[in-house]
């Protein structure tokens, strides 16, 4: 494992310095210019604007600006943000959290819809249940989670008034009431995300435990006096799920991508609206830097799947 990891490792190298050229190349070649504001501000003196612009090297070359930028973020400086006027990894810290709460409660909620129910309809075909679960399934697949906030929010928030829409991170209750707030304020947005990937999840461990279960292997074991659920549990899913890591472990940087719409919609303040709000605003540091982490992350769980496979399956070698 140590040897396969360090193999890994040498791959990930280059494959994020490759990564990170092709982004900051594109993001410096990019229409628009961080100091725009102060450029149009007659408040804000020539000499002042040029003295700026020296100092962070905006008009250096493009080759000289990313050496500069990669060797400081190798020492642990990710910039200076233009608009919030604070470094960029204060910055991304301050919103981590919250993105990490919403996606990892939205995953979690749908691998524990996905897997049941997938595995269930898988072992009875084309039932009354496989046929509802495969509906619903492709209905919540189809339809785009910014239709899906919006009409919980239409149905929850305007209609019955259960729930506010707004996501707020300076909620000034304390003890059990800060707990109960901070549910009702996250369960439309985890409901949303947590229902799309559990319907496009559902679909792939179905069509994954359809593929295993009829091997023969299973044939054999039951054939040896196995009870069913000792040979779903045991011989079936643990097999089917190497399909499925791979979806899981793949979605998780999509899923990022996905809570930019989510926090956009529900007015989350996260990674994924911070995202916009440097887009619109010229702010390269901040985009550089989340885009950066998002690259980083396909990587990462790419080498966590994999991790995985072994020990879903003993008979993939790490030699």
């Amino acid at each position: 494992m140590g040897s396969y990891l360090l193999r890994r490792l040498l791959i990930v190298i280059p494959s994020l310095l490759g990564i990170s050229v092709l982004l900051f190349t594109v993001l410096a070649l990019a229409p628009g210019d961080p100091f725009e504001e102060l450029a149009t501000n007659p408040a804000v003196p020539p000499e002042v604007r040029a003295s700026l612009r020296e100092k962070f090297g905006l008009d250096d070359p493009v080759p000289v600006r990313y050496v500069r930028w990669i060797t400081a973020m190798a020492h642990g400086d990710w910039g200076f943000s233009f608009v919030s006027r604070m470094d960029v990894d204060k910055l991304i810290l301050q919103r981590l959290p919250t993105t990490l709460f919403i996606i990892g409660t939205a995953q979690i909620l749908a691998i524990l819809i996905a897997i049941p129910v997938g595995v269930f309809a898988a072992t009875r075909p084309y039932s009354i249940f496989d046929q509802i679960a495969s509906t619903l399934a492709l209905i919540g697949f189809s339809l785009p989670t910014f239709f899906t906030g919006l009409l919980f929010i239409l149905i929850f928030s305007i209609y019955l008034d259960w729930l506010p829409f707004v996501y707020r991170a300076d909620l000034s209750a304390v003890g059990w009431r800060w707990f109960w707030e901070q549910f009702r304020q996250s369960v439309m947005p985890i409901s949303v995300f947590g229902l799309a990937v559990a319907a496009s999840m559902t679909r792939y461990v179905r069509s994954a435990v359809l593929d295993v279960i009829r091997l023969d292997y299973v044939t054999t074991a039951r054939a040896k006096g196995l009870g069913e659920r000792v040979v779903i549990v045991k011989h079936v899913v643990r097999n089917a799920m190497i399909p499925v890591v791979t979806l899981v472990m793949l979605q998780m940087p999509a899923i990022f991508g996905g809570a930019i719409v989510t926090e956009q919609i529900f007015r989350i303040p996260g990674i994924g609206s911070l995202l916009i709000s440097s887009i619109l605003a010229n702010d390269t540091p901040v985009v550089m830097a989340v885009t950066f982490v998002f690259a980083c992350l396909v990587v990462l769980f790419n080498l966590i799947a994999d991790i995985l496979y072994g020990w879903l399956d003993p008979r993939i070698s790490y030699s």
